[in-house]
């Protein structure tokens, strides 16, 4: 297991055909050989798997992952509704759903892995 950096940008939508890599988030999660999210790790320091939001014209936003009861998901404030994260398996190259509480299904694809 290691935490590992992530940076995650927007995939094609019709907004955006090419993506954006304008939209992105930067994440630090503990992955494991398998590029799956370590559960046992993050039980033991959930404080350390941050994310922060870039994104044109708006401040920054940052936040936390949680273990929720439908799988994992971002959270930048307590009285927020959180963000569903889905993803097979997080690997440079490899994509991601990212689901806003109103139900908007956005792709993102990993850009860039870095190990902490």
């Amino acid at each position: 297991m290691t935490w590992t950096t992530i940076r995650l940008e927007l995939g094609r939508t019709p907004a955006f055909p090419n993506g954006s890599a304008a939209r992105s988030y930067v994440m630090r999660l503990p992955l494991g050989a398998d590029g799956q999210i370590d559960e046992q790790e993050y039980g033991h320091n959930p404080e350390y798997a941050t994310v922060r939001r870039f994104w044109p014209n708006e401040p920054d936003r940052h936040g936390h992952l949680l273990r929720t009861a439908e799988g994992w998901a971002l959270s930048y404030a307590p009285e927020d509704a959180p963000l569903s994260l889905e993803a097979a398996m997080i690997r440079s190259g490899s994509h991601m759903t990212l689901t806003e509480p109103g139900g908007l299904r956005l792709p993102f694809e990993v850009k860039a892995l870095g190990s902490i």
